[in-house]
């Protein structure tokens, strides 16, 4: 595994599970997806204005992890990869990718499954690895393979395109992009283990 991607791996088996399981034991409700910009971060805690308007605080949990994405190619997905890939059910009948992140190979099987997804209204997360992969002139597409089942994806042009990359806490500057999986309490207190950040020009597109 290349050394940028072993770094951004650490710490990073869960984050990105897109298997969203419940959390209502313990006085937790469901997780809760933040996709939003950084408004303050003091080393312990993030302010977020969410893609919704809203202004949240995170608590970030001891030894949370950070990571970034950087930017891929449909040429770059390869039969026997494990992708994650969020899509909407397409007019003919199949799925088209709203985006595309190819996972390192110490997180193959990570959240393996397809789950509702809240990217877009009746969008769905696939995690699941590549049975083959087309890129030609009459389209892109990828036939994924997941818990016996089988599953074709076309990736219309521009659909974004990325894995792991590291980052580090100073990146978590105003204005930066993020996407966050948290634990909501009844409470209402919001409490995260781990946070994607946009760094270089490449927003987390999840």
């Amino acid at each position: 595994m290349p050394s940028f991607l072993a770094a951004a791996v650490v710490g990073l088996p869960l984050v990105m599970s897109f298997a969203s399981p419940a959390f209502a034991e313990g006085g937790k409700t469901d997780p809760l997806r933040v996709r939003g910009a950084v408004v303050d971060f003091n080393g312990q805690a993030l302010t977020v204005k969410t893609r919704e308007g809203d202004t949240v605080d995170i608590a970030l949990a001891p030894g949370w992890k950070i990571s970034s994405v950087a930017r891929a190619d449909v040429a770059d997905i390869k039969p026997g990869d494990f992708v994650g890939i969020a899509s909407l059910p397409a007019a003919n009948g199949g799925d088209d990718a709203l985006e595309v992140v190819i996972f390192p190979p110490a997180l193959k099987g990570t959240g393996e499954g397809s789950h509702g997804w809240d990217l877009q209204p009746n969008s769905t997360m696939t995690n699941a690895t590549v049975a083959d992969a087309v890129t030609n002139v009459n389209g892109r597409s990828v036939t994924v393979a997941y818990h016996g089942q089988e599953k074709k994806i076309a990736i219309p042009e521009g659909t974004p395109v990325v894995t792991f990359a590291p980052a580090t806490e100073a990146d978590l500057k105003p204005g930066a992009v993020v996407f966050i999986i948290a634990e909501k309490a009844l409470d209402g207190a919001i409490t995260a283990e781990r946070v994607v950040v946009g760094t270089n020009g490449v927003v987390p597109p999840m």
